[in-house]
């Protein structure tokens, strides 16, 4: 079986962060491991206090996993602090971890602020450039690339603004546009587009964590990159499609759909 490690932050309400994760690599027949980075009391209408874990927790958490069941792919999800992202950095590097997918989250799918501003240059320098690949929201995009992006040919252009500091590919997602779901996969220099119609629906707490999470379960089973965001964006509009209606707010999606 393969093994697939969540670093992410915890979501009392189940549709998003650790939470997600461990649906999603469970339902992609995977064995899911977690390193617990914050601890946030939030449901599907926003986040309503967040508590971040010691670094030193973290670290050992990272240290306790990789000494003894050395992870497949590694998925990074919310890392709201710079020793956190020091420590994770640290570590990852020291245990030559492969198969890194990062989302780099800064927003909350309602708005909510989840990355401290001292935390994003070291977000930047540190953890960005470990990663395989980094999966920006076109918001994300925007605070990375230092633009602001309209349509595809700013996507373009951001994630070639983001590709000098970063060796690893970069896949701006286009949800936040208003046409359809296209996403950019930009690597090397090269441009993949991913085309998939919009879903209509306001359950969409937990696309970012779901997405990034079942990429790297593909990317775990050997997938090349582009075939794994193929097909976990094949699952997450499943998930969506499913129509799940949990909450008073932006509710979750249905991650046992297949089931």
């Amino acid at each position: 079986m393969k093994k697939v490690l969540t670093i992410a932050g915890s979501d009392s309400s189940g549709g998003a962060g650790i939470q997600a994760d461990i649906k999603t690599i469970t339902v992609h027949k995977m064995y899911a491991m977690t390193v617990i980075t914050a601890i946030t009391a939030q449901n599907t209408t926003g986040v309503y206090e967040i508590m971040d874990v010691t670094p030193e927790i973290v670290g050992k958490q990272i240290d306790c996993i990789f000494e003894d069941i050395r992870p497949d792919a590694v998925k990074i999800g919310m890392v709201s602090s710079e020793p956190i992202i020091e420590i994770i950095a640290q570590k990852l590097k020291a245990y030559q971890a492969e198969n890194i997918v990062i989302d780099p989250v800064m927003v909350s799918t309602s708005g909510s602020k989840l990355l401290s501003d001292d935390a994003m240059t070291s977000l930047i320098n540190k953890l960005l450039p470990l990663g395989m690949v980094i999966t920006p929201n076109i918001p994300e995009a925007e605070v990375l690339s230092q633009i602001k992006i309209k349509d595809e040919k700013d996507m373009i252009t951001a994630a070639q603004i983001i590709s000098k500091d970063i060796d690893g590919a970069i896949m701006v997602k286009g949800g936040h546009l208003v046409n359809d779901a296209t996403d950019l996969l930009y690597a090397n220099g090269e441009k993949h587009w991913f085309k998939s119609p919009r879903i209509n629906t306001t359950n969409t707490h937990g696309t970012g964590c779901t997405l990034s999470s079942a990429i790297a379960c593909n990317l775990a089973s050997g997938m090349p990159l582009p075939e794994s965001i193929q097909k976990a964006k094949e699952f997450l509009s499943g998930a969506l499609e499913a129509g799940l209606n949990l909450g008073k707010g932006s509710g979750p999606l249905n991650h046992m759909y297949l089931l």
